[in-house]
């Protein structure tokens, strides 16, 4: 990724932080969509790299079309899990003066429907939780990938994140 790149994505970052009062206001409200993203084969088959799994539901198109009963290659669960970091991205809102977000992990997290190369997924994203610290926030969400056309989602997820926000000034 090239440092324009890097630099564009910070931006669009930061324009979406918003105060901490305002943040508070999403426990329990509406749920948040992301905009469609496609997951194709190329995407899968980065993944899969990454990951040395190449099994064949996923990397040979040809064979899972003949052996597998999903009429295709399909994702990875963990890449359509990893997909929910991008997909809050589009979603969600940051609060100021966060320094940084790290995955603080899942309590529950259900793969249901596989997600077919060439298919768009989006999240859904309702905040549950808000546990205060002096220096973080850690937030709870009931997260949701759907596919595009489907009754039942790729997965659900209980997904906590932890926002590590800068000390306050005195």
């Amino acid at each position: 990724m090239s440092d324009a790149t890097r630099r564009a994505e910070e931006a669009a970052l930061q324009s979406k932080l918003i105060p901490l009062a305002d943040y508070r206001t999403l426990l329990g409200g509406e749920e948040r969509l992301s905009d469609w993203l496609t997951v194709d084969q190329a995407m899968i088959d980065l993944f899969a790299e990454a990951t040395i799994d190449h099994q064949f539901i996923h990397v040979d198109p040809v064979r899972a079309k003949a052996e597998a009963p999903f009429g295709g290659t399909i994702a990875h669960g963990f890449l359509t899990l990893s997909l929910l970091s991008r997909l809050a991205f589009d979603a969600l809102p940051g609060v100021e003066h966060t320094r940084m977000g790290i995955n603080y992990g899942f309590d529950k997290v259900r793969f249901l429907n596989p997600v077919k190369s060439g298919a768009r997924v989006r999240g859904r994203f309702k905040l549950v939780d808000l546990t205060e610290r002096a220096v973080s926030l850690q937030s709870a969400w009931d997260a949701a990938i759907e596919i595009e056309g489907a009754v039942k989602p790729a997965l659900t997820a209980h997904w906590i994140t932890l926002a590590v926000l800068s000390p306050p000034q005195d």
